[in-house]
């Protein structure tokens, strides 16, 4: 059996019924037919995606006796198993594809998972994942909350995003000592925002950065002409602009943007 590894920051899932419930909450969002699960584990949750016929399942660790572990269960798929650092690499044959991604994602590197699928979400129409309770209601608050944060923003501009269910860490060997969640992610279908992406997302970080501040002082350092910085928009801090907003907020910006 694996030994959960506290360095990678392992919680392995026990819970049959949460496995094939996190399972059946992908739909194939937009025809993809293709899935990634990250960080496998012990394959608990694998079994359940393997036994899907509607899709063809990758899967990508970085440990070790994991992967040796996954190879021995699941022969018939070893040519999809894969050890590497998703952070760093994505299967061969799932670059330039489209897929959908699922997995117990380990908490330290959860938000970097997000950050390295933003860089291509066209490509990922769909993510139904667990992660730390606090991270999951991060993720899907609204406007003008104290959760509403970079990610909240940066994911809603191109994902519609659902809170599920929640799970305690007595599902899980070692239990976690915080309570985790499972979200849905589907694309908004909207392959550009309309505005330079680049510049926009620029502007959700450094206004998050200094949320105390209005908008107005956080971006003082980017020496805005004062058309631009005598707009009313900019008398609010980071956490009370809807998506729409920053969108509106980068085009006014971006003419005058030399960073």
């Amino acid at each position: 059996m694996v030994r959960a590894k506290k360095h990678l920051g392992q919680h392995f899932l026990k819970n049959h019924s949460i496995a094939q419930n996190i399972t059946q909450a992908l739909t194939g969002f937009s025809g993809y037919d293709k899935i990634l699960e990250i960080g496998p584990g012990t394959g608990v949750l694998t079994q359940y995606l393997l036994k899907n016929k509607d899709f063809t399942t990758w899967m990508i660790d970085i440990d070790t006796e994991s992967i040796r572990y996954l190879h021995e269960k699941f022969p018939e798929s070893s040519p999809r198993i894969v050890e590497g650092d998703y952070l760093r690499q994505t299967p061969d044959a799932l670059k330039n594809q489209i897929y959908g991604v699922v997995g117990n994602f380990p908490y330290r590197i959860s938000s970097q998972i997000f950050f390295k699928i933003l860089d291509t979400p066209q490509q990922v129409p769909e993510i139904v994942c667990m992660l730390q309770k606090e991270v999951a209601e991060r993720l899907a608050a609204n406007p003008g909350t104290k959760k509403y944060g970079i990610l909240s923003v940066l994911l809603q501009a191109y994902y519609r995003i659902e809170y599920l269910f929640e799970v305690g860490p007595e599902n899980f060997v070692p239990p976690p000592k915080v309570d985790s969640a499972v979200i849905r992610l589907q694309t908004l279908n909207k392959p550009h925002l309309g505005c330079d992406e680049t510049i926009f997302r620029r502007l959700v970080k450094q206004g998050f950065q200094n949320r105390r501040k209005t908008l107005r002082n956080a971006l003082k350092p980017f020496n805005l002409p004062a058309e631009v910085s005598s707009q009313i928009i900019l008398d609010r801090r980071a956490e009370q602009l809807t998506v729409e907003e920053y969108v509106s907020l980068t085009k006014i910006i971006t003419p005058f943007w030399n960073q």
